[in-house]
């Protein structure tokens, strides 16, 4: 049963879902821009904003937190430099999704998840 289990389960263990969100968060911060399930895109979102809010914040916990969150040093000091000082006067919904339709081979509806401005 899955009681008190947070987020969807995407098919696979929770280590590999773990894993796949992770590496998908590095890709929408690196690229600003990636195409994707709307499932995944769904579930990605919530940790990509997260990552904004502690860029924005930009003391030592957060960039640490991004750190651990993500795995990845040069993508936390893009997300701290680049990236958080434009969304300062935005309080949060720093990302869009864009569907596109269902994907060929599986009818899998796709999206575009991107960076807003």
């Amino acid at each position: 049963m899955r009681h008190l289990k947070k987020g969807r389960k995407l098919g696979t263990d929770a280590s590999h879902t773990k894993a796949m969100l992770r590496s998908l968060a590095v890709a929408v911060l690196a690229n600003e821009r990636i195409k994707t399930t709307e499932t995944r895109a769904k579930e990605v979102r919530g940790l990509v904003d997260k990552i904004i809010t502690w860029g924005k914040r930009g003391d030592v916990h957060s960039r640490r937190l991004a750190i651990s969150a993500l795995g990845d040093k040069e993508v936390v000091h893009k997300v701290f430099s680049d990236i958080a000082p434009r969304f300062e006067g935005r309080d949060g919904g720093y990302t869009r999704i864009l569907k596109l339709g269902p994907r060929k081979g599986d009818a899998a509806p796709m999206v575009i998840l991107e960076l807003v401005e």
